[in-house]
């Protein structure tokens, strides 16, 4: 299974972007796909996941912001990101998992793979 996150680059406070998740080796139907972030000096944290019947869960910090959406046709996942502050700046990767959405945002379960991240800078 191979994970490739793009779509990130600089923005100004307030902006937006989408990012892409291109997932290759499985089929994406079944699997919840999960967006996570590592800032400079910070945890890698959970932001947003969306399991295999649609269903969204996001972690407070981006909710109302993010939005994460999957086209299995394609085996890709997004993230859109609106409103971004300083605070978003961070590198972000992209898991799918046959795991609860919960579980992944936690992090109670662990992606066994992380693939390649994409970075994003917010400032002004």
């Amino acid at each position: 299974v191979q994970l490739q996150a793009s779509g990130g680059g600089s923005v100004q406070p307030g902006g937006s972007l989408r990012l892409s998740c291109e997932v290759s080796g499985l089929s994406l139907r079944y699997y919840a796909i999960a967006w996570y972030r590592q800032g400079p000096g910070k945890e890698r944290e959970g932001i947003a996941c969306i399991n295999g019947a649609g269903a969204t869960d996001y972690a407070e910090s981006v909710k109302g912001r993010f939005a994460i959406s999957r086209d299995n046709s394609k085996n890709m996942g997004y993230l859109q990101m609106n409103g971004l502050k300083s605070e978003d700046t961070a590198i972000y990767t992209c898991a799918a998992e046959l795991a609860q959405c919960d579980y992944l945002i936690s992090l109670y379960i662990r992606p066994g793979n992380w693939g390649r991240g994409t970075q994003v800078t917010v400032s002004s």
